[in-house]
Protein backbone atom coordinates (compact mmCIF):
# COMPACT_ATOMS: atom_id res chain seq x y z
CA UNK A 1 0.00 0.00 0.00
CA UNK A 2 1.34 3.26 -1.16
CA UNK A 3 0.24 6.25 1.11
CA UNK A 4 0.69 9.73 1.59
CA UNK A 5 3.10 9.66 -2.39
CA UNK A 6 3.58 12.72 -4.15
CA UNK A 7 3.76 12.69 -8.10
CA UNK A 8 7.82 12.43 -7.74
CA UNK A 9 7.93 9.18 -5.59
CA UNK A 10 4.64 7.14 -6.70
CA UNK A 11 6.29 5.31 -9.57
CA UNK A 12 9.66 5.39 -8.16
CA UNK A 13 7.99 3.34 -5.22
CA UNK A 14 6.20 1.40 -7.63
CA UNK A 15 9.32 0.44 -9.32
CA UNK A 16 10.80 -0.73 -6.44
CA UNK A 17 8.41 -2.72 -5.06
CA UNK A 18 7.99 -4.77 -8.32
CA UNK A 19 11.19 -4.85 -8.46
CA UNK A 20 11.07 -6.54 -5.03
CA UNK A 21 8.48 -9.15 -6.22
CA UNK A 22 5.13 -7.40 -5.39
CA UNK A 23 2.82 -7.67 -8.50
CA UNK A 24 -0.15 -6.06 -6.83
CA UNK A 25 0.13 -2.70 -5.25
CA UNK A 26 -2.36 0.58 -3.77
CA UNK A 27 -2.00 3.67 -4.22
CA UNK A 28 -4.25 5.24 -2.04
CA UNK A 29 -7.11 7.72 -3.01
CA UNK A 30 -6.42 10.04 -0.27
CA UNK A 31 -3.31 11.88 -1.21
CA UNK A 32 -3.73 15.22 -3.34
CA UNK A 33 -4.03 14.11 -7.38
CA UNK A 34 -4.28 10.54 -6.57
CA UNK A 35 -6.45 9.86 -10.13
CA UNK A 36 -3.14 10.96 -11.67
CA UNK A 37 -1.08 8.81 -9.67
CA UNK A 38 -3.28 5.69 -10.11
CA UNK A 39 -2.67 6.64 -14.22
CA UNK A 40 1.01 7.08 -14.18
CA UNK A 41 1.50 3.85 -12.13
CA UNK A 42 -0.70 1.85 -14.32
CA UNK A 43 0.94 3.49 -17.27
CA UNK A 44 4.35 2.42 -15.98
CA UNK A 45 3.53 -1.04 -14.13
CA UNK A 46 -0.08 -2.03 -15.76
CA UNK A 47 1.43 -4.79 -18.03
CA UNK A 48 3.36 -6.17 -15.24
CA UNK A 49 1.59 -5.73 -11.99
CA UNK A 50 -1.94 -5.12 -10.68
CA UNK A 51 -2.70 -1.67 -9.52
CA UNK A 52 -5.80 -0.94 -7.55
CA UNK A 53 -7.08 2.64 -5.71
CA UNK A 54 -6.98 1.97 -1.64
CA UNK A 55 -8.95 3.95 0.81
CA UNK A 56 -11.92 4.47 -1.77
CA UNK A 57 -15.44 5.28 0.73
CA UNK A 58 -17.78 5.96 -1.94
CA UNK A 59 -19.08 4.73 -5.44
CA UNK A 60 -18.11 8.25 -6.73
CA UNK A 61 -14.26 7.98 -6.18
CA UNK A 62 -14.41 4.22 -7.28
CA UNK A 63 -15.67 5.10 -10.26
CA UNK A 64 -13.15 7.94 -10.80
CA UNK A 65 -10.31 5.33 -9.99
CA UNK A 66 -11.12 3.16 -12.17
CA UNK A 67 -11.57 5.64 -14.78
CA UNK A 68 -7.78 6.77 -13.87
CA UNK A 69 -6.74 2.70 -14.64
CA UNK A 70 -7.20 0.91 -11.16
CA UNK A 71 -8.14 -2.78 -11.71
CA UNK A 72 -9.27 -3.22 -8.55
CA UNK A 73 -10.75 -1.19 -5.74
CA UNK A 74 -9.66 -1.26 -1.81
CA UNK A 75 -11.57 -0.09 0.67
CA UNK A 76 -11.92 0.46 4.50
CA UNK A 77 -15.23 0.04 5.11
CA UNK A 78 -18.16 -1.89 3.67
CA UNK A 79 -20.01 -0.13 1.42
CA UNK A 80 -21.78 -2.32 -1.08
CA UNK A 81 -22.49 0.75 -3.65
CA UNK A 82 -18.65 0.77 -4.01
CA UNK A 83 -19.04 -3.42 -4.71
CA UNK A 84 -21.50 -2.77 -7.29
CA UNK A 85 -19.95 0.03 -9.17
CA UNK A 86 -17.00 -1.76 -9.30
CA UNK A 87 -18.37 -4.81 -10.64
CA UNK A 88 -20.19 -2.72 -13.20
CA UNK A 89 -17.09 -1.71 -14.56
CA UNK A 90 -15.80 -5.71 -14.74
CA UNK A 91 -13.43 -4.85 -11.66
CA UNK A 92 -13.46 -6.31 -7.77
CA UNK A 93 -14.25 -4.28 -4.80
CA UNK A 94 -12.16 -5.66 -1.78
CA UNK A 95 -14.39 -3.78 1.29
CA UNK A 96 -13.01 -3.27 4.64
CA UNK A 97 -14.53 -5.91 7.34
CA UNK A 98 -14.79 -6.76 10.69
CA UNK A 99 -17.18 -9.24 11.28
CA UNK A 100 -18.69 -12.76 10.20
CA UNK A 101 -22.26 -10.88 9.30
CA UNK A 102 -19.94 -8.05 7.25
CA UNK A 103 -17.73 -10.24 5.78
CA UNK A 104 -20.81 -12.75 4.57
CA UNK A 105 -23.17 -8.85 3.24
CA UNK A 106 -20.32 -7.96 1.32
CA UNK A 107 -19.75 -11.37 -0.34
CA UNK A 108 -23.33 -11.52 -0.71
CA UNK A 109 -22.96 -7.73 -2.50
CA UNK A 110 -20.51 -9.57 -5.32
CA UNK A 111 -17.19 -8.56 -3.38
CA UNK A 112 -15.05 -11.68 -4.19
CA UNK A 113 -13.10 -11.31 -0.87
CA UNK A 114 -12.56 -9.04 1.84
CA UNK A 115 -10.19 -7.12 3.53
CA UNK A 116 -9.91 -7.43 7.53
CA UNK A 117 -8.89 -4.31 9.09
CA UNK A 118 -7.60 -3.38 11.33
CA UNK A 119 -6.38 -6.86 11.65
CA UNK A 120 -3.97 -6.12 14.32
CA UNK A 121 -7.29 -5.83 16.89
CA UNK A 122 -8.23 -9.14 16.45
CA UNK A 123 -5.01 -11.09 15.08
CA UNK A 124 -4.30 -14.33 13.00
CA UNK A 125 -6.16 -16.26 15.07
CA UNK A 126 -9.40 -14.65 14.46
CA UNK A 127 -9.16 -15.48 10.28
CA UNK A 128 -8.40 -19.04 11.10
CA UNK A 129 -11.86 -19.26 13.76
CA UNK A 130 -14.11 -17.48 10.92
CA UNK A 131 -13.20 -19.59 7.97
CA UNK A 132 -14.63 -22.48 10.16
CA UNK A 133 -18.64 -21.37 9.51
CA UNK A 134 -17.02 -19.13 6.34
CA UNK A 135 -14.11 -21.41 4.32
CA UNK A 136 -15.33 -19.50 0.89
CA UNK A 137 -14.59 -16.18 1.67
CA UNK A 138 -10.83 -15.05 0.97
CA UNK A 139 -9.95 -13.45 3.94
CA UNK A 140 -6.71 -10.22 3.48
CA UNK A 141 -5.89 -8.89 6.54
CA UNK A 142 -4.37 -5.39 6.31
CA UNK A 143 -3.65 -3.02 9.59
CA UNK A 144 -0.70 -3.73 11.61
CA UNK A 145 0.75 -6.65 9.23
CA UNK A 146 4.42 -6.68 9.52
CA UNK A 147 7.78 -8.69 9.05
CA UNK A 148 6.95 -10.31 12.78
CA UNK A 149 3.45 -11.36 12.07
CA UNK A 150 3.16 -11.93 8.70
CA UNK A 151 3.59 -15.16 8.58
CA UNK A 152 0.90 -16.34 11.07
CA UNK A 153 -1.72 -14.49 9.19
CA UNK A 154 -0.67 -16.70 6.38
CA UNK A 155 -0.66 -20.12 8.41
CA UNK A 156 -3.83 -18.79 9.71
CA UNK A 157 -5.65 -18.92 6.96
CA UNK A 158 -5.24 -15.48 5.04
CA UNK A 159 -5.85 -15.40 1.00
CA UNK A 160 -3.26 -12.52 0.66
CA UNK A 161 -2.06 -9.52 3.30
CA UNK A 162 -1.77 -5.98 2.63
CA UNK A 163 1.35 -4.04 4.16
CA UNK A 164 1.50 -0.38 4.82
CA UNK A 165 4.22 1.02 6.87
CA UNK A 166 6.14 -1.74 7.04
CA UNK A 167 7.13 -1.95 3.72
CA UNK A 168 6.51 1.67 2.39
CA UNK A 169 9.59 3.45 4.56
CA UNK A 170 8.75 7.36 3.92
CA UNK A 171 12.00 8.11 5.54
CA UNK A 172 13.65 6.01 2.45
CA UNK A 173 11.29 7.55 0.20
CA UNK A 174 12.78 10.76 1.14
CA UNK A 175 16.18 9.62 0.95
CA UNK A 176 16.00 8.77 -2.31
CA UNK A 177 16.64 5.04 -1.09
CA UNK A 178 14.60 2.87 -3.20
CA UNK A 179 16.53 0.41 -2.68
CA UNK A 180 15.59 -0.57 0.83
CA UNK A 181 12.07 -0.98 -0.40
CA UNK A 182 13.35 -3.78 -2.91
CA UNK A 183 14.80 -5.23 0.07
CA UNK A 184 12.15 -5.36 2.29
CA UNK A 185 9.72 -6.11 -0.24
CA UNK A 186 12.08 -9.39 -1.13
CA UNK A 187 11.83 -10.32 2.74
CA UNK A 188 8.12 -10.02 2.66
CA UNK A 189 7.71 -12.11 0.08
CA UNK A 190 9.97 -14.86 1.12
CA UNK A 191 8.25 -15.02 4.22
CA UNK A 192 4.81 -15.36 2.92
CA UNK A 193 6.07 -17.90 0.41
CA UNK A 194 7.78 -20.23 3.52
CA UNK A 195 4.89 -19.71 5.23
CA UNK A 196 2.68 -20.93 2.29
CA UNK A 197 5.08 -23.79 1.98
CA UNK A 198 5.04 -24.44 5.57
Amino acid sequence: MMRGMQAGTTELTARALYAGGVEVLEVTVDAPGAMRLIADVTEALGDKALIGAGTVLDAETARAALLAGAQFIFCPTLNVDVISMANRYGKIAIPGVMTPTEMLQAYTAGAPMVKLFPAQAVGPDFIKQVRGPLPYIPIVPTGGVNADNVQAYVKAGAAAVGIGGALVDLAAIQAGRYELLTKRAQEFVRLVAEARQA
